[in-house]
């Protein structure tokens, strides 16, 4: 039998560089002098459904009953022997194969035909697409078998993010692809890497340790599984709050084989005795109604529910930073762990916060179809004093520069593409985006100076953002005659009107300048007829 606690099967790398399998107990093994500091998968994905997944595991097992207690095991983290004294009675929820309740898989041995085992990847093309030979940038028949750790992340990985899948495959707890931000604190010693300890903890919330009479309403795998067809919905009311870490939608059975001659997983190259040659699934699995998780931001749905953010196409930079950590009050909410740090960050070290990052992540997906999985890791402040400062300042910078960058967009249109070419289309979408990232330095140097505020940093931040425009178009839309779309008219025209905006003109340009609260230009009639009174009779 294969055990998710007492077996070796996480891809640890220690602070020298070595990597290793470690049970998720040994996660404080070293701390003193080399320490596990990152989950080495292969794939983004199952490094961050890893981070999730221990996560879960303490909060299950060991959460912080309060904040004092949350410090202790900050400054002084349990020892190996005491991780496996908590994780103890929760060991039958944990096991991956065998005859009783298998990890995220369904109580019953669904009857059916198996599927490839690489159609728990969630990029891999679907059976219809395979069928029709319909696939592109994702080649199937790619992975054929997997070995039980890779298999264990692939499935938690799946029931975890799972996106719409045909009818009956229910989409995650937190809808398909959901967004998930961390915090990751940084290191107490400058220049070496935090421990993954303190990113761990950094994101348990606050709980009690459960009673076992709890644990099938924890874990729906250890009970009949609350089928859609016969329970609509399953809401918090109907399960355990910790349920949010371990939801199954998906009624799933891993198919495992003996492995006589020592091929290896085509995932990870690992050789273990029995692999994952197939999996079966029936529909209706769990259907998530009205769950809010401790890792994801939600926003409003404008009546009266908040709902799990998704990445969008785009990527995630400084533009969603306000709504990923402070939120607007009204329609984003960060998550749970992102609110809680900003109590929990006066007791931890000053060289821990002063290097502290917002990671987000999850799959940009397309219904069914994965677009992208998008990472992305920002500043993060450690204690707010003045969290409606910083958010007046945070807004105002961002809403002048998402105007400009519109601006931009529109201007390079304008100069060279007819005129009903989508704002979006890949020609415009470069400068738009190289825009956001030509800015982003900038933006959290300003958020980040000591005592600045809009009225300090608004004058010196529309001087960039005018610069970088400016700079931008002129690389898109270039006034050389070899050029496919050259056009000098149509392109002098263009500029000029966005430098008119960048000052201050038109519609777009007033929204700028009332973002970073700057005193709006005189109207150019006005200033027309001044210069015109000021001339000699």
């Amino acid at each position: 039998m294969f055990s998710l606690l007492e077996d070796a099967w996480l891809p640890a790398r220690r602070a020298n560089g070595q990597v290793e399998r470690i049970r998720p107990m040994e996660i404080t093994a070293g701390l003193g002098d080399n320490p596990v500091v990152a989950i080495e998968w292969p794939r983004p994905d199952f490094r961050l459904a890893t981070l999730e997944f221990l996560i879960g595991l303490l909060a299950t097992a060991c959460p912080p009953r309060n904040a004092g207690a949350w410090v202790d095991f900050w400054q002084e983290p349990p020892s190996p022997e005491d991780l496996t004294a908590a994780f103890a009675p929760f060991a039958a929820a944990f096991s991956l194969d065998g005859d009783g309740p298998r990890f995220m898989q369904d109580y019953e041995n669904l009857p059916g035909e198996p599927d490839l085992p690489e159609t728990l990847l969630i990029e891999a093309p679907g059976a219809a697409t395979r069928r029709n030979n319909a696939t592109l940038l994702v080649k199937p028949d790619r992975v054929h078998r997997l070995s039980r750790a890779a298999a264990a992340m692939a499935l938690f990985t799946l029931q975890t993010y799972a996106p719409a899948g045909g009818r009956g495959n229910l989409t995650s707890l937190r809808g398909g692809g959901p967004l998930t931000t961390l915090v990751l604190p940084g290191a107490e010693r400058p220049g070496g890497p935090a421990p993954l300890w303190h990113i761990l903890w950094a994101n348990v919330p606050q709980g009690q340790v459960p009673q076992s009479a709890d644990l099938p309403r924890i874990f729906p795998w250890l009970a009949p599984t609350r089928g859609a067809d016969r329970f609509p919905a399953t809401t918090p009311a109907e399960a355990h709050p910790l349920q949010a870490f371990w939801g199954m939608p998906r009624r799933i059975r891993l198919d495992f084989a003996a492995n006589p001659d020592a091929l290896a997983c085509d995932l990870t190259g690992e050789v273990d005795t029995q692999m994952v040659i197939g999996w079966r699934q029936r529909p209706n699995g769990v259907k998530y109604v009205a769950w809010n998780h401790p890792l994801s931001p939600s926003y409003s749905d404008g009546k009266g529910e908040w709902l799990p953010m998704h990445p969008q196409p785009g990527g995630i930079g400084y533009r969603h930073w306000l709504a990923l950590t402070l939120g607007d009050g009204a329609s984003r909410k960060p998550a749970p762990c992102i609110s809680t740090w900003f109590e929990r960050a006066s007791d931890v070290p000053p060289p821990v916060l002063e290097g502290t990052r917002l990671l987000a992540a999850g799959y940009d997906m397309d219904n069914m179809k994965a677009r992208a999985f998008i990472e992305s890791e920002m500043p993060l402040p450690g204690n707010v004093v003045n969290a409606t400062a910083l958010a007046r300042l945070a807004r105002g910078l961002s809403m002048a520069a998402e105007e400009v960058a519109r601006a931009l967009r529109y201007a390079i249109r304008e100069a060279c593409y007819p005129k009903d070419t989508a704002l979006d289309a890949a020609p415009l979408a470069t400068p738009y985006e190289a825009f956001w990232a030509g800015t982003q330095d900038a933006f959290f140097a300003r958020l980040g100076t000591a005592g600045a505020t809009l009225e300090t940093a608004a004058p010196d931040w529309h001087r960039t953002l005018r610069k970088i425009a400016l700079t931008l178009f002129d690389q898109a839309a270039p006034l050389d005659p070899v050029a496919v779309s050259f056009d000098p008219a149509r392109i002098v025209k263009a500029r000029n009107n966005l430098f008119l905006t960048l000052s201050g003109y038109g519609a777009v340009g007033i929204k700028i300048f009332i973002a970073l609260e700057l005193p709006l230009p005189e109207p150019a009639k006005a200033k027309a007829a001044r210069g015109k009174a000021k001339e000699p009779a």
